[in-house]
């Protein structure tokens, strides 16, 4: 029998050495560091029209500087999320927001007949400013049992909302109170803010240097300036390190269970994208009462359901995965109390990790499509104000709650390639998003609000078989690529 089933399993070594505070934490000080990625795309979105002004370009040319952004927002993740799953998460992190607030100096300095600067600098501001959010997923998954992750990935996808909650609004008042270069110089001091709390607090969390935490980091680039963090930790237990070794994230597209969670995944950002990025164009057309800054204020709802999605959500999945591990115990006569499901190679074989994070995930897609419908016909009627807003917040919400339930899987599945895993996430996402965007242009010019939404509701529900597909074939795959590894582990012992 495989010893590695969760029969008979009991409490193995604490997973990390953190208190549950500590840990809470660390998920705030890289929730902090995940906002920039979002809240540096949309703070920019209020100055386009000065920016065409100021520049002497077509609203066409500034808007290639918002294409290059999302183009480096989906790559630049794949490199540093790499790196920080081979040499260490805290290093990276603090280079990517030096390459922010550095990036942010040369925007706030451009010349205004420097057009190619301009494109060049927002390429390397989003290069910094996106890989935090696959940073801070490497880090959950190394201090995070499989019980705790939805839980902390419910707290750091509210950071991230933040910044499309936030961005807009802030930047509308620099960009007209103070002009456009005042936004770039409030990014450089926000990142270069978090940059300093975060070397003087965060440890370095990669299993593969410091175990559970509980090994000391090898050089002092590692260590956090005040450690106070993981202070009251045990002896250092060396063999609590996984093995280093470098694993091309490109490779994890091959594996077609990961592939299907990624287009879920998705499908879902450009849904969420369809109405947000939309939103000012109808508002202006349907709605012709409403100011800019109204419409701005339209973005607050779809925000703050996302941001109660991720919240929610996460309780959610902590309650389920306590709930399946509760039924496994009973059926293999164990106590609750003292079993476990955690290997050292991740979940053990016999528990369905696949239902207990996205088993909710049918039932919440059929309110999002009963929602995106309602959304689009309540704009083409020009119906009172509060309903489409209402339905805008239950969007928000139901998106963010499939997208953090999917994204925590995906960190169960391959827990030692947590930020590989969400850099390859982040690339799909970006790329459906902008393909997204060009498309909605041309669907809503030709069959109205109304029907536009419907057919978005057919490729919502479209999304629904292929979530019951990874319910029955990831166990096995999941098994497949435990096999993988541990003939990889004994190859090198041998």
């Amino acid at each position: 029998m495989d010893t590695e089933q969760a029969t008979g399993h009991t409490r193995q070594e604490a997973y990390s050495i953190y208190t549950p505070r500590e840990k809470w934490f660390i998920v705030f000080l890289i929730a902090f560091g995940g906002l920039f990625s979002p809240f540096t795309a949309n703070i920019y979105l209020p100055a386009i029209p000065t920016l065409t002004q100021a520049f002497h370009k077509s609203t066409e040319l500034i808007n290639i500087t918002v294409t290059v952004y999302m183009v480096f927002q989906g790559v630049s993740p794949m490199l540093f999320g790499t790196l920080a799953d081979q040499i260490g998460r805290r290093p990276i992190f603090a280079a990517c927001l030096f390459i922010l607030c550095a990036s942010c100096v040369g925007l706030a300095l451009v010349p205004t007949n420097a057009y190619w600067l301009l494109v060049v600098l927002r390429c390397v501001q989003a290069a910094g400013s996106a890989s935090t959010i696959a940073l801070g997923a490497g880090v959950i998954g190394d201090i995070a049992t499989p019980a705790e992750r939805g839980g902390f990935f419910g707290l750091y996808s509210v950071g991230t909302n933040l910044g499309p909650a936030v961005g807009p609004i802030l930047g509308g008042v620099l960009s007209d109170h103070l002009g456009w270069r005042a936004i770039f110089w409030f990014l450089c001091i926000a990142s270069f803010t978090c940059f300093l709390v975060l070397i003087t607090f965060l440890p370095e969390t990669l299993r593969s240097m410091v175990g559970n935490g509980s090994i000391p980091p090898p050089s002092k680039i590692y260590r956090p300036l005040l450690p106070v963090l993981g202070r009251l930790s045990e002896k250092p237990n060396t063999s609590l390190a996984a093995k280093k070794s470098f694993k091309n994230p490109i490779l994890l597209f091959k594996e077609w269970d990961v592939d299907v969670l990624l287009v879920i995944n998705g499908l879902y950002n450009a849904l969420y994208y369809s109405v947000i990025a939309t939103m000012s164009t109808l508002f202006k057309e349907y709605y012709p009462g409403l100011s800019e800054t109204q419409i701005g204020l339209c973005y607050l709802p779809t925000s703050a359901g996302m941001m109660l999605g991720s919240v929610v959500v996460g309780r959610i999945l902590n309650v389920q995965y306590q709930r399946i591990l509760r039924q496994l115990a009973l059926s293999k006569g164990a106590d609750s109390d003292t079993f476990d499901v955690r290997t050292e190679h991740g979940i053990a074989d016999d528990y369905p990790i696949e239902k207990a994070r996205i088993g909710v995930m049918p039932y919440i897609s059929l309110v999002f499509a009963a929602a995106l419908a309602g959304y689009g016909w309540c704009i083409q009627y020009s119906v009172n104000l509060s309903g489409p807003l209402i339905l805008q917040t239950v969007v928000g919400c139901a998106a963010m709650a499939n997208m953090t339930a999917s994204q925590t899987l995906m960190v169960d599945w391959v827990p030692n390639q947590s930020s590989s895993v969400t850099a390859c996430n982040n690339l799909i996402r970006c790329t459906m998003g902008a393909v997204c965007v060009v498309l909605m242009d041309v669907i809503l010019r030709s069959i109205k609000p109304g029907w536009t939404y419907v057919l978005l509701t057919g490729v919502c529900l479209l999304t629904i078989p292929l979530m019951y597909l990874v319910m029955k074939i990831g166990p096995a795959r999941r098994k497949m690529r435990k096999d993988k590894v541990l003939l990889e582990d004994e190859r090198v012992k041998s």
